[in-house]
């Protein structure tokens, strides 16, 4: 019995460079959600990517041009999900609260409670941070801007950047019930009618 065999298609390079490159910014992340930004280490990174260390240190040769470009990679698909969840008709203020949540916030504020005391990271981190407000900044207008002013939208996401920070210490029913009465207020307040 003979089989007929297809030849697999080969990859480019730049599809290989692609791959490595994914494989080492969601190690990164993952690192940086679980360890901390002080105990996540670029071997580990390159460990849980499954690629060599001349591999780590080709592509993101400083453990701070690795991170940062872990969080940058996030920030585009994170802005993707969130502008998809908006055409379902979430209420605009909800999903910008939720903006600042999960393995992206998490990663992002390791980076920036590091970067005041780390002159290297904070370097690394001012261009990300330009690109990241930026990125909220034009989501928060997507969704919003018909409705809030630009101060208002600017309000909103530092507000929903301080409620995230202090989710740390409620548990997610506090949470949760926290949000549900904050956030009717909060829309009432920045919503023009």
């Amino acid at each position: 019995m003979t089989q007929s065999t297809q030849p697999s298609e080969r990859r480019t390079q730049a599809q290989r460079t692609a791959g490595t490159q994914t494989k080492l910014l969601d190690a990164a992340i993952d690192c940086l959600v679980e360890k901390g930004f002080a105990r996540t280490s670029t071997q580990e990174i390159a460990r849980r990517a499954g690629v060599s260390r001349g591999a780590q240190l080709h592509h993101f040769p400083t453990k701070e041009s690795l991170v940062t470009a872990a969080v940058e990679h996030l920030v585009d698909k994170r802005l993707a999900e969130i502008l998809e969840a908006n055409t379902e008709g979430a209420r605009g203020v909800e999903l910008l609260s939720e903006a600042f949540s999960g393995p992206l916030f998490y990663a992002a504020l390791e980076l920036w409670v590091a970067a005041r005391t780390d002159p290297i990271l904070h370097e690394a981190m001012v261009p990300l941070e330009r690109k990241v407000a930026d990125a909220i900044a034009g989501g928060a207008a997507e969704i919003m801007g018909k409705t809030m002013s630009p101060e208002s939208i600017e309000l909103s996401v530092e507000l929903a950047r301080g409620l995230a920070v202090s989710s740390i210490f409620r548990t997610p029913d506090a949470d949760a019930q926290l949000r549900a009465r904050l956030l009717p207020v909060w829309e009432a307040k920045v919503i023009q009618s």
